[in-house]
């Protein structure tokens, strides 16, 4: 099991930042522009645990000793379902170098754009991605 899995699994937010490189690509399904930075990442995923109700990972495809492995979940938003899946690259470190996340069906990607908007004010991020560099 992947050690992002696990961490998120257990609702260990306060391990994850360990787990993603200080240059991690997050790139979100709702924002063409990705987000960069462990912290600003880390940020992010701890919105969207407020966000997900019932939050399960499924299933995990990979080899363990890779850099690529995918991680499929199953989730809830208010009455939305959530299916989706966390595509995780990692550097020879270990540690998450971009984190990729698709989510299906739209009406669940739209429950989700619609809890992150309030998570985003809170952290002061724009919900459609990052002001261009």
């Amino acid at each position: 099991m992947h050690p992002f899995r696990s961490a998120i699994e257990a609702w260990d937010l306060d391990a994850v930042p360990a787990l993603l490189a200080e240059d991690v690509v997050f790139r979100s399904p709702v924002a063409h522009t990705p987000y960069h930075g462990r912290e600003l990442v880390s940020a992010i995923l701890s919105g969207v645990s407020r966000v997900f109700e019932d939050f399960r990972y499924v299933r995990e495809i990979g080899d363990p000793a890779g850099p690529d492995h995918v991680l499929e979940f199953q989730a809830r938003v208010g009455d939305a379902e959530v299916h989706g899946v966390d595509l995780l690259r990692t550097g020879p470190d270990g540690l998450v170098t971009e984190l990729v996340v698709m989510i299906r069906p739209m009406s669940g990607l739209a429950a989700v754009a619609a809890g992150m908007k309030e998570q985003f004010a809170s952290i002061a991020v724009p919900p459609d991605g990052p002001p261009a560099a």
